[in-house]
């Protein structure tokens, strides 16, 4: 399937996975959450990958939250399962995502010890020509190199980069260095969306936006349409959220944002381990510093519905 760049130029939205009682995926949850992101406007996902528990996650497990995701959102949906553990692994996880409905793959950064750009470059390779799908690949490390991922933007399936290593000037480095072969996605969500911008990646991840969802596609629009102080104004809405889930080098990422789901709805579950689970006190502190985001996300959304841009 051929994807427009420009479709890979918005949101990137990482559900949340759902549990039951017996720690297992939650599918009528899961498919309401889907679609509740669909109705609010969101049409990128990343299903099944980092926020959503990857690491955590069964080969079967992931390839059931690509089909939860595509049975219950629209066909414009563009929709990327995780691959990145064993190569074997991420070829039968590639594959199969593919038969339910993904539109691509995404490789996760790499969890293996004794890494090289070299040893990198074939398990892509290996990968990609065995699904032959649109890929994204996502760099979080010093490995893929960006002289390894300007290499990968030559090849077909290639179609974007999701880049989180957070140092702005090597990013606008690469970024010229690329000279629009491919997409450059910021991976680091609202927290860094608008350097991102100003370097040349009009897209980013959120994980915040599982629970305002309304108000990071504002903050999208507002700094694509190069409205910084609108953007700045809802980025600092959203921010508590960020700042918490990077407390003790990014612990809470998971657990922050599945308790405060339970404060909009049915309960998401804890997140498996070896995430942090979390005390009492983080809970109260959740539960304060939400009021005020859940509030302003409720008017955007009165905003955007008032408009026809959510259901």
């Amino acid at each position: 399937m051929a994807i427009d760049p420009a479709d890979l130029r918005g949101v990137h939205l990482v559900p949340l996975t759902a549990f039951d009682q017996s720690d297992q995926i939650n599918e009528t949850l899961q498919a309401q959450h889907s679609r509740n992101m669909y109705d609010a406007g969101v049409r990128l996902y990343l299903p099944a990958a980092g926020t959503s528990e990857f690491q955590s996650l069964s080969l079967d497990e992931v390839v059931k939250l690509v089909q939860i995701t595509r049975e219950n959102t629209g066909p414009d949906a563009l929709i990327f399962a995780p691959v990145g553990l064993q190569l074997q692994h991420s070829i039968e996880v590639g594959r199969r995502a593919l038969e339910v409905g993904a539109t691509g793959i995404m490789f996760m950064p790499f969890v293996h010890p004794y890494l090289s750009d070299e040893g990198a470059r074939d398990y892509y390779l290996q990968v990609i020509q065995a699904t032959q799908c649109p890929t994204l690949i996502y760099k979080k490390a010093a490995i893929p190199s960006d002289a390894l991922l300007l290499e990968l933007s030559d090849n077909e399936h290639v179609v974007g980069i999701k880049h989180a290593t957070n140092s702005m000037h090597e990013f606008r480095k690469v970024i010229q260095a690329d000279g629009g072969r491919t997409e450059w996605i910021c991976g680091s969500a609202e927290r860094f969306a608008p350097y991102y911008m100003l370097a040349g990646s009009p897209g980013f991840t959120t994980g915040a936006g599982n629970l305002c969802p309304h108000l990071s596609l504002a903050c999208h629009a507002a700094f694509a349409a190069q409205q910084w102080d609108e953007g700045m104004r809802l980025q600092s809405i959203i921010q508590p959220i960020e700042d918490f889930r990077a407390r003790s080098g990014d612990s809470y990422n998971v657990s922050m944002l599945k308790y405060a789901m339970s404060l909009i709805g049915p309960d998401f579950g804890p997140a498996r381990a070896p995430q942090r689970q979390l005390t009492a006190q983080d809970r109260s502190e959740i539960d304060a510093l939400m009021q005020p985001i859940l509030a302003a996300e409720a008017e955007v959304k009165n905003e955007a519905q008032s408009v026809g841009l959510s259901r």
